[in-house]
């Protein structure tokens, strides 16, 4: 069973040609884990009164964002229903996951058939379990950065599970769940560097980000009004996250900035690298579906009811304490808060 697996950490991945095996791994096809679910009851927590539904992103501020979904329910209805129709083989939910990020959603070389492993990977199963019944009954799509929202405007996968941020821009193209995880931007660089965070120092550097990142979103914004040094250099942007690792380490880029929980893990992969200052955002990471899935999310939000009080805890240990620290107070979302829909 997964959840008596023993867990493999990877060692020694800050090497570039570490890299270039992981980058190869993620070519490998789909892998299936299992999970157990526990059913949780229905009903909404902490409703909040609002006019329409998630889709509406009108008026919205990003630090709200994260209050704008759905009230949990177990109740099936068209999405679900489509989802329990599919047969054989195919009646697996498809979410779309990052293979590449350690300890959130990578392939583990260590394991047979290097296992997609990970935070966002325990979810997947939570959610699998708690919809078909089986947690084993997932069909994963690596999908790169700047393929999360189209992947599922094209169906291409049911959700999207992608240490994805909530946001006002994002609201106007896919529903969110509530929140499971709260994070910020921080500047990743070599110990060596004369960087020391989200300031002056980044004058005359190269920094990487991720194409259709809130990293490089909020780059370009400080840089036009100018809380950025002019002299930034942000033009290099990537398809994945962990490509701006790699330039790193071949000394084609001076720095990343990217989600601090996501930094955090790569500069464990690398020893010569840092964190440099503090998160300068507040962000949280949702479950992106379509915006007239609302059956969906609404059933991912009953999930994570569950999911918050009863496995948050145990993945957090099990994949980040070694790298966020074992305090996982500073990383837990807030109390869910909830769209009326009367």
């Amino acid at each position: 069973m997964y959840a008596s697996r023993v867990r493999t950490s990877l060692r020694g991945w800050g090497g570039v040609g570490a890299m270039a095996v992981l980058c190869a791994l993620a070519l490998a096809a789909v892998l299936l884990l299992p999970r157990t679910q526990t059913p949780v009851p229905d009903g909404p927590a902490g409703a909040r009164t609002a006019t329409g539904l998630q889709a509406r992103a009108d008026g919205c501020e990003d630090s709200e964002a994260q209050d704008r979904t759905l009230p949990p329910s177990g109740a099936d209805g068209p999405t679900i229903e489509a989802i329990k129709s599919r047969t054989g083989a195919k009646r697996k939910l498809v979410v779309g996951v990052d293979q590449n990020s350690y300890h959130w959603g990578y392939r583990n070389p260590n394991t047979e058939g290097a296992e997609l492993e990970g935070f966002d990977i325990d979810l997947v199963h939570k959610i699998a379990a708690d919809i078909l019944g089986d947690p084993d009954a997932v069909q994963f799509k690596a999908i790169p950065t700047s393929q999360r929202i189209p992947a599922i405007k094209d169906g291409r996968v049911d959700m999207v599970v992608r240490t994805m941020t909530i946001t006002c821009e994002r609201l106007g193209d896919v529903a969110f769940s509530a929140p499971y995880f709260k994070t910020g931007q921080q500047v990743l660089a070599p110990k060596s560097s004369g960087i020391t965070g989200y300031n002056g120092t980044l004058a005359h550097k190269r920094i990487c980000t991720a194409s259709g990142s809130t990293a490089y979103i909020k780059l370009k914004a400080d840089r036009d009004k100018g809380t950025l040094p002019a002299s930034t250099d942000i033009s290099t942007t990537v398809p994945n996250q962990l490509d701006c690792l790699v330039r790193l380490q071949l000394g084609e880029v001076d720095a990343v900035v990217t989600d601090g929980a996501l930094a955090a893990s790569q500069a464990a992969q690398d020893p010569t690298l840092e964190l440099k200052g503090a998160a300068f955002t507040t962000e949280y990471y949702g479950v992106a579906m379509k915006r007239d899935a609302n059956d969906l999310v609404r059933r991912v939000n009953r999930v994570l009811v569950d999911y918050r009080a009863h496995g948050w805890q145990t993945s957090y240990d099990t994949w980040l304490a070694a790298t966020l620290g074992k305090d996982p107070g500073p990383s837990k979302p807030p109390a869910p808060q909830y769209l009326r829909t009367d």
